[in-house]
C-alpha cells in the first residue's frame, strides 16, 4: 500500500467512496443526509481541490493504483482573529476506507500520514468532526487518540 497526494486519474475510486460516507449519513441521519448515491464533491469540485494547496487530498492506494481509502484535508489558521490564537490546524474534513477492507489498518494509516503531513506543514493540531450517528467512526478516532475538543447540539423542532 502506499499513501500520496491524490491525482485526477483517482477521482472515480474517490468517489466510490464518496458515495459510501454519504450512504452512512443517510442511515444515521436521513433528515440531514441525501441517500442515491449523492456524493460531497462533483468531480469538477474535486479537480479544484486536486489544485489547491490548501485543501490537500491524501489517497492509499494499491500497487494497481486502486484507492483503497482517502484523507480529504483543509489548512486552517485565524491570523488577527479578536478570540482565537494564530495556531495552524489542519482539518480532516473526511477520512474513508473503502467498506470491503475496513479492519485491515488502512484507515490508521491514513490518519498517521495525515498527523506526519500536519507536522512537517508546522501545524499545532489536527481536527476533525464526527457525526454522532456513525459510533465506530467515532471509536476509531478514539483509538487513534483523538479526543473531543467540542460538542455541536441541536433541537430538531
Amino acid at each position: 500500500m502506499e499513501i500520496r497526494r491524490a491525482k485526477e486519474q483517482d477521482i472515480p475510486g474517490i468517489d466510490k467512496l464518496l458515495e459510501q460516507v454519504s450512504m452512512v449519513h443517510h442511515i444515521g441521519r436521513p433528515d440531514l443526509f441525501r441517500g442515491n448515491r449523492s456524493r460531497k464533491y462533483t468531480d469538477e469540485q474535486l479537480k479544484a481541490m486536486l489544485q489547491n494547496e490548501e485543501r490537500p487530498i491524501f489517497v492509499a492506494v494499491d500497487e494497481a493504483q486502486k484507492v483503497l481509502g482517502y484523507a480529504f484535508c483543509i489548512m486552517q489558521q485565524h491570523i488577527g482573529d479578536n478570540v482565537l490564537t494564530d495556531i495552524k490546524t489542519l482539518y480532516v474534513d473526511d477520512l474513508c476506507v473503502d467498506e470491503e477492507i475496513r479492519r485491515q489498518h488502512v484507515g490508521k494509516s491514513l490518519y498517521e500520514y495525515v498527523l506526519q503531513y500536519a507536522r512537517e506543514q508546522g501545524c499545532y493540531n489536527v481536527t476533525l468532526n464526527a457525526w454522532s450517528c456513525n459510533p465506530p467512526a467515532v471509536r476509531f478516532y478514539e483509538q487513534c487518540g483523538m479526543k473531543p475538543q467540542k460538542i455541536g447540539m441541536e433541537t430538531i423542532l
